[in-house]
């Protein structure tokens, strides 16, 4: 499908440095972006599919970079079906796993350890719920493994790994298992702060300065955070990217935050949720973390959106997160809410107002368009300019 979204006032680019791309228009086509800018008539013509945003903001869709995901679209932890798709409807076109360790009855031995990251990875590399990208199957670090194991998960496609919730006796344990996952050329996550479930133990600065992860996960804490002077630790003695979640301690997140950027470290600060945990399912968690960051301290609401974009997608090597030609075609559209004090959705951003999510294109094609199921209304009015797919792309309603 080629598509296009014509007549926008502003485009995030997902890159901070350069938060803002110059023109009025986006054309995808095949599953990228192939130009940012503006379009002749001609060129419009030529496109399945074009929306007129009448004058909203397009950003990167959002990558949330820990979803505990199990298997298909569906959550043990807080037995809810559908929360993936839920999540689309708050802008998030990307999920990372944070491993299937909610998975029931979950296997801890070797074999099974990477079985289950295999079955897991391979499972949502065919299914992309309401066409979110997920990518599943992270090798849950336990006593046993040997660089075999890492090497052969690697060769079936897997490239995350996931430590803290092992067998073992003490955190410094971890440190030889983390060195043959990124041996094996996979990014190494770390549960971080305190104990989350019941056989998990607290992590530290000591134990991550140790073990040297790829990501502290949830490094304000998921849900308990780690004591305030590792921060600086962290910071300014390793090259461990730092993931602030929603389901965490939002103290520590604005400390952690503007830390970061006071040491010049703002590639290695990522947003992420932690949910569904004991927190809840959280369509909105990763904008509303977007808002928080922005309207509680004195940074830009676009920079804090790149944290959810950009930052995310060079941390874990993705190829979407920026409104780029070559870059995947994963955009939301977004606007001021209905009756809100800012007039553009990054004002409203910066105002502490969770911002209308009006349309989603993953792979450039058009997964919601007018209205999303879980956020306010627009301010401004968009509408599909031309359509040859028969296709209306409304929302599916919430039935009681």
């Amino acid at each position: 499908m080629k598509s296009a979204i014509v007549n926008l006032k502003t485009i995030v680019s997902g890159d901070w440095r350069k938060p803002f791309a110059k023109g009025d228009s986006i054309v995808m086509n095949n599953g990228k972006i192939v130009k940012v800018g503006t379009i002749s008539a001609k060129e419009e013509k030529s496109c399945d599919v074009v929306l007129d945003a009448g004058g909203m903001t397009a950003m990167p869709g959002l990558i949330d970079s820990q979803v505990h995901v199990a298997f298909a679209d569906y959550t043990p932890r807080q037995r809810t079906i559908g929360f993936l798709e839920s999540y689309l409807h708050g802008g998030v076109t990307t999920s990372i796993s944070a491993s299937e360790v909610h998975v029931p009855g979950r296997p801890t031995d070797p074999d099974g350890v990477v079985a289950l990251a295999v079955a897991a990875k391979k499972s949502f590399d065919n299914y992309s719920p309401g066409g979110m990208h997920v990518h599943a199957g992270a090798v849950i670090l336990e006593p046993g493994l040997t660089q075999k194991h890492f090497n052969d998960a690697a060769k079936q496609g897997v490239w995350l790994a996931k430590a803290g919730f092992g067998k073992f006796k003490s955190p410094f344990d971890y440190k030889p298992y983390v060195a043959m996952a990124k041996k094996a050329g996979m990014i190494v996550n770390v549960h971080t702060g305190g104990a989350s479930i019941p056989d998990s133990s607290p992590i530290t600065g000591d134990h991550l300065l140790h073990m040297q992860p790829t990501v502290s996960f949830h490094i304000n804490g998921g849900p308990v955070a780690m004591p305030d002077k590792d921060f600086a630790r962290i910071i300014n003695e390793s090259d461990i990217a730092m993931q602030i979640c929603q389901a965490g301690n939002i103290r520590t997140a604005i400390m952690c935050l503007n830390m970061a950027i006071e040491a010049q470290e703002f590639d290695r600060l990522i947003f992420a949720t932690d949910t569904p945990t004991g927190t809840g399912m959280m369509p909105l968690g990763m904008i509303k973390t977007v808002v928080e960051m922005a309207c509680l301290t004195d940074h830009s609401p676009e920079m804090m959106v790149c944290a959810a974009t950009g930052n995310n997608a060079n941390v874990y090597k993705l190829n979407t997160g920026f409104i780029k030609r070559g870059k995947d075609a994963d955009i939301m559209i977004v606007d001021a809410p209905l009756g809100s004090t800012g007039k553009t959705a990054l004002d409203a951003i910066k105002h502490g107002d969770y911002p209308a999510i009006p349309a989603v294109f993953t792979d450039g094609i058009p997964r919601f368009i007018h209205r999303s199921r879980n956020t306010p209304p627009s301010t401004r009015k968009m509408r599909l300019k031309r359509n040859t797919v028969l296709q209306e792309f409304e929302p599916g309603r919430h039935t009681l």
